[in-house]
């Protein structure tokens, strides 16, 4: 009998230390875990490359650097668990919903049994964003041979289709976040991602000049409250550390250090060679690396700054319209186009997004818009913009780096 409750004791206490030992590594993980791009193809300015080799050109891009790879499970229930971030979600979006249906329609879903899920914050939606997506044509109708920028094995998901008044790149999804300021002349915005065309643009909420509203489709989400949620510490050396992330950044960006805007090559080749705090493994980051430390609750228009937290400093620029502004961030990947090409990279705006519209240039789609532009040639070749929404084409951007704090 002595022996059993010895045993009895001896497993309570091990299991005791289990559970301690469990409790103290959750509370060390990182809660704000970044899902790698998806993307592992290196591209030149134009075409997809073989792996360049350390110091050539090109090195440095997306592909090179692996993060925490998608990883997901379908629940078999109407849901899907990301398995990096801890989020669920719903697994199909069905029919599209204006912004006042989508918002209301969360506290009606009770898909999986669950009856405590939310309209996703664009940071959420963002994370399940994947660049190994191909942008299509938006004059096509036909979407065979299109890759969207999500996992369609997990999600459900369809493209836009003439039939319903759409086109094809007609996939933008809501989410709760709204513009601090208004685009295109006046319309009060949401931050929507499309997974169609792999971009962040601010949509309008309400009707526009009596047309009917736009919708959207809508994946409601729940878990993980924290995810997005920034925790920066000034390192008082010219870095500054995210400890939700676990990224170290440069408190100052390309302008700040006299290295000014360059196109996507010189951009990878001067994250690859700085030399900068002590530290020399800088890189320029990924996509959803870069929209992580976006502020969404600042713009030029409200707070008189950039959409990032102050305790970052952001070069000042005049805009197409003669405003000041802030800068388009280079990231290191790339946006394929649905041809195979890669003249595109993704940049993240901290400024307003401009566009020339209605002849003359205008905030289009918000700070914190993700967009993309040609990677190298002369920006005077695009003087009122590119696309539907006539979207300002710089070329030569800014950049500020990371690194992984850890290292």
């Amino acid at each position: 009998m002595k022996n059993n409750i010895f045993l009895l004791i001896t497993m309570l206490s091990v299991i005791g230390s289990s559970v301690l030992l469990i409790s103290q590594t959750e509370e060390s993980k990182v809660p704000y875990k970044i899902v790698d791009s998806g993307q592992i193809r290196c591209y030149d300015n134009r075409t997809e490359i073989q792996y360049p080799k350390t110091g050539a050109r090109f090195f440095g891009q997306d592909a090179f650097y692996n993060g925490n790879q998608p990883s997901y499970r379908d629940n078999g229930n109407g849901t899907v668990t990301d398995l990096n971030t801890g989020l669920m979600w719903t697994q199909n979006p069905g029919s599209k919903k204006t912004y006042k249906q989508a918002a209301a329609g969360a506290l009606r879903c009770n898909i999986g049994g669950r009856s405590d899920w939310r309209l996703p914050t664009i940071k959420e939606l963002y994370s399940l964003i994947l660049f190994s997506g191909t942008t299509p044509n938006p004059r096509r109708i036909n979407s065979s041979g299109h890759q969207p920028f999500i996992n369609s094995k997990y999600f459900k998901f369809r493209y836009g289709k003439a039939r319903d008044g759409d086109r094809i790149i007609d996939s933008q999804y809501a989410t709760c976040t709204l513009y601090r300021s208004t685009t295109m002349g006046g319309n009060k915005t949401m931050f929507g991602v499309n997974f169609a065309d792999g971009r962040i643009k601010g949509y309008p909420i309400a009707g526009i000049h009596g047309r009917r509203e736009k919708t959207y489709y809508v994946m409601y989400v729940r878990g993980n409250t924290d995810y997005g949620k920034n925790d920066f510490m000034d390192n008082h050396d010219g870095t500054v550390t995210d400890k939700a992330t676990g990224l170290m950044w440069m408190k100052v960006d390309s302008g700040k250090l006299k290295a000014g805007k360059m196109n996507w090559q010189q951009a990878l080749e001067w994250a690859e060679n700085l030399q900068y705090a002590g530290y020399s493994d800088w890189r320029l980051p990924n996509a959803k690396e870069m929209q992580s430390i976006v502020d969404y609750s600042r713009c030029p228009d409200s707070t008189n700054s950039a959409a990032i937290d102050p305790i970052f400093e952001a070069t000042s620029i005049i805009n197409e319209a003669g405003q000041t502004d802030y800068p388009f961030y280079w990231t290191s990947t790339t946006h394929k186009s649905s041809n195979g090409l890669g003249r595109a990279a993704v940049y993240i705006s901290f400024g307003r997004a401009m566009g020339y519209m209605r002849n003359r240039w205008m905030d289009v789609h918000g700070a914190g818009a993700q967009r993309s532009d040609p990677k190298s040639g002369d920006p005077g070749d695009y003087p009122t913009g590119r696309g539907p929404q006539g979207d300002a084409i710089r070329i030569y951007n800014y950049a500020r780096l990371v690194r992984d704090a850890c290292q």
